[in-house]
């Protein structure tokens, strides 16, 4: 069946898949006590959590090709299109500096920071955007070689790739000054994994998911199989010059989790749309930014009204670290927190609420 003019089970399937496993990693009971597998990677390497943001904006592209790919092919107006997709953009990225000025105002000890996820999802999703609308897929696949190859010559022209002293991290420090996710105490150097020059490669990420998504509508399942395989094969064989990482989004990180993205898209479409599996996370995915916004307030608020600890401690540590040890009372709580929301969006799911920006 053709793709073209239906929203896709396996799409929201992926994307819900995603939403529940970044909540799942930003919200464990006890952040010292954290299976290796729900971390980030120190510094270079990539651990599963690592691919979960890059997931994220790969559904961006794809979720774009599904929604204004077949708008542009009817001829509809691109500036009217392209104001909408802005106006959108604008509002994820002010909720996004909303969600950090509340931290900042409710958590203690927190800091002001301006750069972050939704932030990021925000820029990109304009990009991709801006892409869809005006160029066609050669011009795509331009401009994700020109981005993957020149981010590559930035960060050697910046010299050292160490966490700080990177060209990235500069870049922040000197825009954004102590307004960043981590400043180094004995320097006073600032490093954000959501600044702006990460953005480059991060729009590469989504521009694949937009040509990724052209191919689901059109069912050419093969090239994006073939093009999965070729792209993890292109990105580990890059990281031996450029290693694998989140904090600077290298290049090689692109097309490594693009990669992996790509494959998770033909086998979800596969199995959910061809044959009739169930779509699950697709309550998730249908309310994504309900469920992420909304953890992340949870994710606020309950240490801000001193409720965080008291509630981990008598509800999960206190009976579960005896018999299990902490690391399992806390993934417990993370598998609650995520359970929670589940419920949320089930209920939202429900009575078709749907909270769109």
């Amino acid at each position: 069946m053709n793709a073209v003019g239906r929203r896709l089970a396996s799409v929201d399937a992926l994307r819900g898949c995603t939403v529940a496993l970044m909540l799942l990693v930003n919200d464990p009971g006890d952040w010292d006590h954290v299976y290796w597998p729900l971390e980030h990677a120190e510094w270079n390497g990539c651990t599963p959590t690592d691919l979960v943001f890059p997931f994220f904006l790969f559904v961006v592209g794809v979720s774009i090709a599904l929604a204004i790919g077949p708008r542009v092919e009817q001829g509809a107006d691109r500036g009217a299109l392209m104001r909408a997709a802005l106006q959108r953009a604008l509002r994820i990225l002010l909720l996004g500096v909303a969600i950090n000025v509340l931290a900042w105002l409710v958590m203690p000890g927190a800091h002001l920071r301006f750069p972050g996820v939704l932030q990021r999802i925000g820029v990109c999703f304009a990009g991709a955007a801006a892409f869809a609308v005006f160029t066609r897929a050669r011009t795509q696949w331009v401009a994700i070689a020109v981005l993957l190859l020149g981010y590559w010559g930035l960060l050697l022209a910046g010299g050292s790739l160490e966490p700080f002293v990177n060209i990235v991290s500069r870049t922040d420090h000197a825009v954004f000054g102590r307004f960043v996710y981590l400043v180094d105490p004995h320097t006073g150097l600032g490093h954000d994994p959501e600044g702006l020059l990460g953005c480059l490669p991060s729009l590469a990420t989504s521009l694949l998911g937009l040509r990724a998504g052209q191919w689901l509508r059109e069912e050419k399942m093969r090239p994006l199989l073939i093009a999965g395989v070729l792209s993890l094969v292109a990105g580990y064989a890059w990281s031996l010059a450029l290693p694998l990482n989140k904090n600077l989004w290298t290049s090689s990180f692109v097309l490594c989790t693009g990669g992996w993205a790509m494959l998770a898209l033909w086998l979800c479409h596969v199995l959910v749309d061809r044959r009739g599996w169930p779509a699950i996370g697709r309550r998730f995915g249908v309310n994504a930014v309900a469920a992420y916004a909304g953890s992340e307030l949870m994710q606020i608020l309950l240490p801000g009204l001193g409720l965080q600890d008291p509630l981990y401690r008598h509800a999960f540590a206190g009976w579960i670290t005896p018999l299990a040890g902490p690391y399992v009372a806390s993934l417990a709580f993370a598998m609650v927190f995520v359970a929670v929301w589940w419920g949320i969006v089930y209920a939202m799911d429900r009575r078709r609420l749907y909270l769109k920006l």
